[in-house]
């Protein structure tokens, strides 16, 4: 063995083999993980809200302007708040914003996982609710006025008729929404988290060497990134037989 490659190995062996130095990198990939399935829960809910208020507003303003009263200008008034949100949220790093999460506003908290959660969910929600939103009103107009014709409210029809017909139609996007998402936490470590990139940091620190550890890490991340879109290929391809 030459010398090249018998430094390599003796690096990777204290990278990753001695003092069971992989356990770190499997509970930081468990935490990448966990941060990522949170988020993307949290995402889900606050953009489904926020894409039924805004498709919602766009659909309705002009027939509620007629009828005026308050509940056209309450609607308005959350369709504001929710661009604000969108603006605000798409227009400023992801990194500053888990920052004054962690730092300000749950400055109390110690627990750096569950902040990023809550942190990374806020930011996917803006990307996953406009997502949605084109997704719903890329449903045929013709669905609504069925859901209505059989007697549902505009709110029965969205939840029987629309929302599970836009559900698949955005599903590729939604998964790649998760990979994207995934290789946002690697920020994490910003806060103190010890996901995947920071284990890797951590290592490379206590060995004086990183690229092994370093190394790793994008390993990790670049296998799971492709199993995920070998995953998505999967998913489109089904649906794409079903509708046919």
């Amino acid at each position: 063995m030459n010398p090249i490659t018998l430094s390599i190995a003796n690096d990777f062996k204290r990278a990753f083999i001695d003092e069971q130095r992989y356990m770190q990198y499997i509970n930081g990939f468990l935490n990448t993980l966990k941060i990522t399935g949170g988020a993307l829960l949290v995402g889900i809910i606050i953009g489904i809200l926020i894409a039924a208020v805004r498709t919602s507003f766009d659909k309705n303003k002009e027939s509620m302007k007629l009828k005026g009263g308050f509940g056209y200008y309450f609607l308005g008034f959350l369709n504001a708040i929710c661009k604000i949100y969108l603006t605000v949220i798409r227009g400023t790093p992801v990194v500053v914003q888990l920052m004054i999460m962690y730092f300000a506003i749950f400055a109390s908290s110690s627990n750096g996982v569950l902040v990023g959660i809550i942190a990374f969910g806020i930011n996917s929600g803006a990307y996953v609710a406009e997502i949605f939103r084109a997704g719903i009103m890329s449903i045929d107009e013709g669905q609504f006025e069925a859901g209505r014709s059989i007697g549902f409210n505009y709110v029965q029809t969205m939840s029987y008729i629309i929302i599970p017909q836009m559900f698949k139609a955005v599903l590729p996007t939604l998964l790649n929404e998760f990979i994207a998402l995934l290789k946002e936490t690697s920020v994490a470590g910003y806060v103190g988290v010890i996901e995947l990139t920071k284990a890797g940091n951590i290592i490379g620190g206590r060995i004086f060497k990183y690229f092994i550890p370093l190394g790793i890490v994008a390993v990790i991340y670049l296998a799971t990134v492709m199993l995920l879109t070998y995953l998505v290929g999967i998913v489109e391809r089904r649906l794409k037989k079903s509708e046919r």
